[in-house]
C-alpha cells in the first residue's frame, strides 16, 4: 500500500482529487491544505506528497521545504508536484526541493496516479507537456532567493516586512531588490514586478 497525502489549498479540488485516487486498491489517501500539511505529514507519514504548487499562504510561495524536512528515524516522504508549464518559477522552486514528480494540472487524472506510482518506486516522472516551462525554469536570471523576496514585494509587502518574513536585514533586501531590477532589465520594482509575473516567473 501507498501512503499518499495530497496537499491542494481548493477544498473542493482536493476533495474530490482525494476521492477519485482511493478507487485505487493500492493507494492509501489522505489530504490536506497547505496551511495544516506540516501536522498532517508527522500523523500519516506518507510515502508520497502530491502537492499543488499553488498556494494561497506565505504570499503563494510554497512551503515545499516543509513537505521534504528530515528528521530523526524518519525518511522523508518522495515528492510529486502538480504543476503548470507557464509558471517556471514554481516548476524551479520544486526542483530546488527534490521534487521527483512533475504532474501537469492539465493532463489526464490517469496521469497523476502513474506518477504517483513511479515516484514512489524512487523513479523519477515528467509529464512530457512540462517540458518548455523547464526550458523556461533554465533561463530564468532570478536566484531562489530573489524570487522570494520579490514574491513578497508582489504582495504588497514593505522593505521592513520583507526583511522580517525572510530573516534579512533591510539592506540587504534593497540590495536583492537592486539586483532584481538590473536582471529583469526593468525600471523600477513594480517593472520588475510586471515583467516577472507576465514570465511566469511568479
Amino acid at each position: 500500500m501507498i501512503r499518499v497525502l495530497l496537499v491542494h489549498d481548493a477544498c473542493l479540488v482536493r476533495s474530490v482529487l482525494a476521492e477519485w485516487l482511493r478507487q485505487e486498491p493500492d493507494l492509501g489517501v489522505f489530504d490536506a491544505p497547505w496551511q495544516g500539511a506540516s501536522g498532517r505529514l508527522r500523523s500519516v507519514r506518507p510515502d508520497v506528497c502530491a502537492a499543488d504548487l499553488d498556494c494561497s499562504d506565505a504570499y503563494g510561495i510554497p512551503p515545499l521545504g516543509d513537505l521534504c524536512a528530515r528528521e530523526a528515524g524518519r525518511t522523508p516522504p518522495r515528492l510529486l508536484v502538480l504543476a503548470s508549464a507557464n509558471r517556471p518559477g514554481l516548476l524551479k522552486r520544486a526542483a530546488e526541493a527534490g521534487a521527483l514528480g512533475y504532474v501537469d494540472k492539465e493532463g489526464s487524472p490517469e496521469n497523476l496516479v502513474h506518477g504517483i506510482r513511479r515516484v514512489a518506486e524512487g523513479e523519477r516522472f515528467v509529464d512530457d507537456s512540462l517540458g518548455f516551462g523547464f526550458l523556461k525554469a533554465a533561463e530564468m536570471p532570478l536566484t531562489r532567493r530573489e524570487l522570494s523576496v520579490l514574491s513578497l514585494a508582489a504582495e504588497g509587502a514593505s522593505v521592513a516586512e520583507i526583511a522580517g518574513s525572510l530573516h534579512l536585514s533591510h539592506g540587504t533586501v534593497r540590495n536583492y531588490m537592486a539586483a532584481i531590477t538590473r536582471k529583469t532589465g526593468a525600471r523600477n520594482r513594480i517593472d520588475a514586478i510586471r515583467i516577472s509575473q507576465g514570465e511566469g516567473w511568479l
